[in-house]
C-alpha cells in the first residue's frame, strides 16, 4: 500500500480572485506612494499623480498584517512629509521638522493599519474599493487636521488640487469632498489593476469610475462672483534678509511697506493707477507695536493718509505682560488711524512655533522653550468691515483650516484675505499656501487674495484661476478690482457635515470587517488544523 501525502491545506484566504502583492515588492510602492503624493503638491504640482500614489499605498497594505501595513504607510508618510515639510527647518530647525514629520507620517501609518483590516471585506465586495478608499483618506484627514493641539492640515489631498478638475468639488463639499474625490479614483485604478484580467463588465466599470472620478469634476458648475466691486491694492514690501532675522530688522520692514505705499499714491495722483478702496499689507508688515510706539503709528498713518484708503495692517500687538503678544490685522484708516473695532486676532496660533503646549514639561527636554514667546488666541472670526468692502480675514497658517475660512464667510465676508509672511520659510511653502487660497476661492465662492512680506502674494477668482501673481523675495505692488459676495455654495451652507458623515460611515465600515476578520481567522485554523 502505498502512502499519499497529506492534502495541501484549502487555505480560502485568496477567495476574491486575486492575490496581494508579492511581499518583496510592498516596500518600493510603499516608497512609490510616498513620492507620487509629494510630487502632487506645490510646487511640482504633478496633480494627477495624487490617485496614483493613493493606489499604491493601498495595494501595498492590503491583506498585509497590521503590524505591517503600519510600517508601510509610515515609510510612504516619511517619504512625503520629510520633503514636502523641509521649509519648517529655516525657522525651527532641524529637532520640530523631524519631529512634525514623524507625526504627520504616523497618520499614514494607521491608514495603512485601516487598509488591511478592512482586507476581507474589500475581498468579498470588490466594488466598494472607491469608496472604502475615499472613506478612509477623509477620516485619516480629519483626525490630522484636528490633533494634536489642533491638527497639522498641510500635505492633504485636496491641497493637490489647484491645477486639477477635482478642485471645483469644492463648492459642493470643501476639501474633505476634494480628497474623497482624489482617493475614490485611487480605489478605482487599483481594483481596475487587479481586474485586469477578469471579466470584461467589471473591469470597464472600475475604469468609467476612475475616469468619472478624475475628470467628471469639470462639469460641477463654480460660484459666480458678484456684480459689486471695488478697487483693492496688495503691497509685497520684502524684507532685507530672509529667514528668522527679519525681526532684527522691524523698521526696515515698516519702512518697506509704507515706500510702496507712498510710491503707489504716487502711481494713483497721476492718474497711472486706480484708486484703491482698500489696502492690505501682509503679516508682520509692522512687527512694531503701532498702538505702543508712536514712530510706526505716524508712519502707518502717513501712507494711509496719502493713499487715501483703509489699510489693513498685519501687526504683533504687544500685552501688559512682556510674555505675552497677539498676531493681528488692524484697520487704519485715513484721518482717524486705527479702528479697534475691525481688529482680528489670530485665532490658530502655531504650536511649538508661536506658542509652547505643555511649557513646563517641555522645559524638561530642553530650555530652549523659553525663546519662543505666548501667542495669544483671537476669539471671533476675522470679518473686517473697511466701508468699501467686507473682508474675511486669516492670518498665514489659518487657511489651512476649514471651519476658521468658513467663519469668515458666514459672518458676511464679501472677499476673503490671507495675511501671511513667508520670510523665515522658502518659495515651496508659499507655494503650497497659494493653492489653499484657491481651493477656498471655489468653497465659498468669494474672490480671494494672500499678501505676503516677500511672495508669493496673488488674486484669485472663485473658479480657483490666479489672476495675478508675484516673484519670490522681491517687492510688488498689485491693484485689481475685486467682485464683491456671490453665491453661498453649498459647501459653505453644509459646513463640516460632509466630512462628519463620510468619518461615520468609515467607523461603519471598520466595526463591519471585525466578524469577517473572525471568520477568516477561524477558516484559516481549521485549514491548518486539518
Amino acid at each position: 500500500m502505498t502512502l499519499q501525502p497529506p492534502a495541501a491545506p484549502q487555505v480560502t484566504a485568496h477567495a476574491s480572485g486575486h492575490r496581494p502583492v508579492r511581499r518583496r515588492f510592498a516596500l518600493p510602492m510603499a516608497v512609490l506612494a510616498g513620492l507620487a503624493l509629494l510630487l502632487a503638491l506645490p510646487p511640482y504640482g504633478l496633480w494627477w499623480l495624487s490617485p496614483v500614489g493613493v493606489a499604491l499605498l493601498a495595494g501595498a497594505t492590503h491583506r498585509r498584517r497590521l503590524r505591517r501595513a503600519f510600517g508601510l504607510g509610515f515609510i510612504a508618510g516619511l517619504v512625503l512629509f520629510l520633503p514636502l515639510l523641509w521649509w519648517t527647518t529655516f525657522a525651527a530647525g532641524w529637532l520640530p521638522w523631524l519631529l512634525l514629520s514623524l507625526a504627520q507620517a504616523a497618520y499614514l501609518g494607521l491608514l495603512g493599519l485601516a487598509t488591511a483590516w478592512l482586507s476581507p471585506l474589500l475581498d468579498r465586495w470588490r466594488a466598494l474599493w472607491p469608496l472604502v478608499t475615499g472613506l478612509l483618506w477623509v477620516a485619516q484627514e480629519a483626525a490630522r487636521d484636528r490633533a494634536p493641539f489642533g491638527g497639522f492640515p498641510w500635505g492633504r489631498l485636496a491641497f493637490s488640487q489647484d491645477e486639477g478638475p477635482a478642485l471645483r468639488l469644492a463648492a459642493w463639499g470643501g476639501a474633505p469632498l476634494v480628497t474623497f474625490a482624489v482617493a475614490a479614483a485611487g480605489g478605482a485604478l487599483l481594483a481596475l489593476v487587479w481586474r485586469s484580467r477578469r471579466p470584461l463588465l467589471p473591469t470597464v466599470g472600475y475604469a468609467l469610475a476612475a475616469a468619472a472620478l478624475i475628470a467628471g469634476p469639470l462639469l460641477v458648475p463654480v460660484a459666480r462672483p458678484g456684480g459689486e466691486v471695488a478697487t483693492v491694492a496688495i503691497v509685497q514690501g520684502n524684507v532685507p534678509r530672509l529667514g528668522l532675522d527679519f525681526n532684527a530688522q522691524r523698521r526696515a520692514v515698516l519702512d518697506n511697506h509704507v515706500t510702496a505705499t507712498l510710491k503707489l499714491a504716487g502711481e494713483v495722483a497721476a492718474g497711472r493707477q486706480k484708486q484703491p478702496a482698500l489696502v492690505v499689507w501682509p503679516e508682520n508688515s509692522s512687527d512694531i507695536d503701532p498702538l505702543r510706539n508712536s514712530d510706526a503709528a505716524a508712519e502707518i498713518s502717513r501712507a494711509a493718509d496719502l493713499i487715501k484708503a483703509p489699510i489693513l495692517v498685519g501687526t504683533v500687538l504687544r500685552t501688559d505682560n512682556p510674555g505675552d503678544i497677539k498676531n493681528a490685522g488692524i484697520l487704519w484708516n485715513p484721518g482717524t488711524g486705527p479702528d479697534l473695532d475691525q481688529t482680528y486676532v489670530k485665532r490658530h496660533p502655531v504650536p511649538f512655533a508661536e506658542y509652547v503646549p505643555l511649557r513646563t514639561i517641555a522645559r524638561m527636554v530642553t530650555d530652549k522653550v523659553d525663546l519662543v514667546r505666548n501667542m495669544l488666541k483671537g476669539d471671533h472670526p476675522g470679518v473686517i468691515d473697511s466701508g468699501a468692502v467686507t473682508v474675511g480675514d486669516v492670518i498665514c497658517f489659518e487657511v489651512a483650516y476649514d471651519d476658521i475660512v468658513r467663519d469668515t464667510v458666514t459672518g458676511g465676508a464679501q472677499v476673503f484675505a490671507v495675511q501671511t509672511n513667508n520670510a523665515t520659510f522658502n518659495e515651496a511653502e508659499a507655494r503650497q499656501q497659494l493653492a489653499m487660497v484657491r481651493l477656498r476661492a471655489v468653497e465659498h465662492g468669494r474672490e480671494a487674495l494672500m499678501v505676503s512680506t516677500v511672495g508669493v502674494s496673488a488674486f484669485t477668482g472663485t473658479a480657483g484661476q490666479v489672476y495675478d501673481s508675484s516673484g519670490f523675495n522681491e517687492p510688488s505692488v498689485m491693484v485689481r478690482d475685486m467682485r464683491l459676495g456671490g453665491t453661498t455654495t453649498l459647501a459653505t451652507r453644509l459646513g463640516h457635515w460632509p466630512e462628519m458623515a463620510m468619518v461615520a460611515l468609515t467607523i461603519v465600515a471598520l466595526a463591519g470587517a471585525l466578524p469577517m476578520r473572525r471568520r477568516r481567522r477561524t477558516t484559516n485554523d481549521d485549514a491548518e488544523a486539518r
